[in-house]
This record gives C-alpha cells, structure tokens and sequence, in this order.
C-alpha cells in the first residue's frame, strides 16, 4: 500500500501514482533497501577502483547512471558530491555506526574496502534510490 500496489483483487486498468514520507522512509530505512545501497556502493568502489578516472564525480556518475538510466546535471553532481564528502567526514568520526551500516543486511560486507568509504557510498546510493530520478519515471 505503501507504494500504491493494488490489492490484486481486482483488475485496475492504472495505478495511481503519488509520493508519501512514507515511501521515502521504506527507502530510506528498511534493510533490504539499505543492503541493496550498501551492495551497490561495494561494487561502484570495485569498479572504479582501477579507472583512470577515479574521482567523486566519476563515482557519483557511475551509481545516478545505475539507478536512473542518465547521467546527473551539474546541480546534481555537486549535491551529490557535496554530500558524499559530508558522509566520509561523519563516518571518519562515528566509526562504530560506518561499521553498523557497511554490515546491514545478510550478505556479508567485502572485508578488502574500507569501512568508512562503504559506509559514505552507501549513504550517497540511498540518496540517489530515494531521489526522484529514480523514483519517478520521467
């Protein structure tokens, strides 16, 4: 109900569609969902660890091109920058809680990537689920 799912009851000819605080807290806070992100960040640092073009922006394009099929604008390259390097300084803190989130979920965390970088990523891949890009088809 949440997302505007039909009970399957009946036949409906179109969903309605509409954005509640509750969807963004499903895709903010349930764990399949912040394992997805935390899975996703994972393989964005495997990918990019060995590109020639290893930056915060080759980063942030590699996971938007992922969850919404384009590339960012520059507004949203440097929200998304802005807020990664926000999330690597407050994990570098609060390693205890870059642990907790780098671990959520029943798949087991890469031991090989940093803690503090996952943790980051995983927060800028929630961002971009969570965003309207990817949320809504335009």
């Amino acid at each position: 109900m949440t997302f505007d799912a039909t009970s399957r009851e009946v036949c409906v000819v179109q969903r309605s569609r509409t954005n509640t605080p509750q969807q963004a807290m499903v895709l903010l806070n349930d764990v399949q969902f912040v394992e997805a992100a935390r899975l996703l960040a994972e393989r964005a640092l495997i990918a990019l660890a060995d590109a020639k073009d290893a930056s915060d922006t080759a980063l942030v394009q590699w996971l938007f091109i992922r969850l919404t099929g384009r590339e960012a604008d520059e507004r949203e390259l440097s929200l998304l920058g802005e807020l990664l390097t926000e999330q690597r300084q407050r994990f570098g803190q609060e390693m205890d809680n870059a642990s907790k989130l780098a671990e959520a979920g029943q798949s087991a965390r890469n031991e090989q990537l940093d803690v503090v970088e996952v943790a980051a990523v995983t927060v800028l891949a929630q961002a971009i689920f969570n965003s309207d890009a990817t949320i809504w088809q335009r």
